[in-house]
């Protein structure tokens, strides 16, 4: 048979299930306590009492105002108190009202023979007996009698004996039973209503983030969500208003991710295929410049689809470092003369000693030639890049200035994005694919390095990042 799927109880059924166990455990309590455990407690109760008494008379034995103690202790506590000697004889005795009690009626020999009997027994004797006195409404009270033997600091023996009534509880069971059973009730109806009330509460906003999640995956990121409710409830909501406008962001750029990319994939294909047919149908067109053209904007084309290999390789944490300890002056000087060819191009290197670092040395060479070129591609009209080294401390600053029109402020923070552009007008890089700084930040953050750029507009911006010294003495 197909077995059926039950549905989860909402937050309104959860909350007045909670509450409904909560009455019933609390009222199982309150029935245990007050009704079925009131007569041990009491009597537990009475017990201790006698027992704490006594201890209180032990320790006036000495006193000479004993008789007056004993008195007080008796009106006190209720407890009919004596003291005699191991012979029987009274020292002192009350009692707590008038009815008649087992102690006033036993012999002098009677006590005698008890005081042998509890010191025989270790010294104390508790026990309780129904009275053999009939009260006027024909029943007999139950009694608990405590006897304790002992020495006082003159040397005499002391016998202590304590006669407490104790009440019968069976008229205030049935009045707890009745207070009980209203109380339960009262807590069951206040409990429902304070559950309907929470859940109320606590569903209908997040109802209403539910409803708006729904339109969210939909893939309208406008939607915004109700903060309001619980500190819980507006928290969700907050984050899932930054969610949406992250994913909102992330979309927008995507997008121009997809026209930059198309832009750049299309103008050297236009280019191999232009120039392509130019040699195929123009006699004598078939020369090394054409073709070098078709080499150059081929390359191109490799380049991008490297980088966005590289980049998503990146960001998946698929390349692993290669750390090693390399002249990373050297390696940077290395790179500027890969650019010599660029006549129309200066570039300066500003270093005052020679820094090795621990890294990996082919991707931080990446991270220095996207620096590069994204400051060729928007250099200024006297196109030149400054690249300077400094070090503080434990760490070397790497520096690439150019002097274009520069990054407005509000801006500095995107522009590490993957598919962020400065300038919503495609501008056709003439190195790189337009991708370097985004594989910048993530070579940069495999290595736990620090980046950043500064900016001033209509004076060029300075792209720099920051990378621990290594501790070795440079190789010679």
């Amino acid at each position: 048979m197909k077995r059926l799927k039950t549905r989860p109880l909402g937050i309104g059924g959860q909350i007045l299930l909670g509450f409904g166990v909560f009455i019933l455990v609390v009222g199982a309590l309150l029935w245990l306590f007050q009704i079925v455990l009131l007569d041990p407690f009491y009597r537990a109760v009475k017990t201790a009492q006698v027992k704490a008494t006594s201890e209180m008379v032990q320790r006036y034995l000495d006193d000479q105002d004993l008789d007056d103690q004993v008195k007080e202790l008796c009106l006190n506590t209720g407890i009919n108190i004596m003291v005699t000697d191991e012979f029987g004889q009274i020292d002192c005795g009350w009692r707590s009202s008038q009815k008649e009690s087992f102690l006033n009626n036993m012999t002098r020999a009677g006590r005698a023979e008890l005081f042998d009997n509890v010191n025989f027994q270790g010294g104390t004797w508790l026990t309780s007996y129904h009275s053999p006195f009939v009260n006027r409404d024909g029943t007999q009270d139950e009694v608990i009698l405590y006897v304790t033997i002992t020495r006082t600091a003159a040397g005499l023996n002391r016998m202590v004996l304590l006669e407490s009534e104790i009440t019968p509880v069976d008229s205030i069971q049935e009045t707890l039973l009745v207070q009980v059973t209203a109380l339960t009730v009262v807590m069951a109806l206040l409990g429902v209503v304070l559950a309907l009330l929470i859940a109320r509460k606590i569903s209908r906003p997040l109802s209403a983030i539910n409803e708006s999640a729904k339109v969210l995956a939909t893939g309208d990121y406008a939607i915004r969500f109700r903060e309001g409710g619980a500190r819980e409830v507006r928290e969700l909501a907050s984050t899932l208003n930054y969610a949406a406008g992250e994913l909102s962001k992330v979309e927008g750029l995507r997008r121009d991710l997809l026209a930059n990319v198309s832009h750049d994939l299309r103008t050297p294909l236009t280019m191999i295929k232009g120039y392509g047919e130019v040699m195929r149908d123009l006699p004598g067109e078939n020369t090394p410049e054409n073709v070098q053209i078709i080499i150059d904007e081929a390359e191109r084309l490799t380049n991008l689809v490297n980088d966005l290999l590289d980049l998503s390789k990146l960001e998946a944490g698929v390349l692993p470092l290669e750390k090693t300890r390399f002249n990373l002056t050297e390696s940077i000087r290395a790179i500027l003369h890969r650019y010599d060819k660029l006549a129309d191009y200066r570039f300066s290197f500003h270093c005052g000693e020679e820094v090795w670092v621990d890294a990996d040395e082919l991707k931080i060479s990446q991270v220095v030639y996207n620096l590069v070129n994204n400051a060729i591609t928007y250099s200024g009209e006297d196109k030149t890049i400054t690249l300077s080294q400094t070090v503080e401390g434990d760490k070397v600053r790497i520096s690439v200035t150019d002097t274009g029109e520069g990054i407005p402020q509000e801006k500095l923070k995107d522009i590490w994005e993957r598919y962020y552009k400065v300038d919503k007008e495609h501008k056709r890089a003439q190195m790189g694919s337009g991708l370097g700084l985004s594989i910048v930040k993530n070579i940069l953050d495999m290595h736990g390095g620090q980046y950043g750029v500064e900016s001033m507009l209509g004076r060029g911006s300075t792209f720099w990042f920051e990378l621990p010294v290594s501790g070795e003495e440079s190789e010679t």
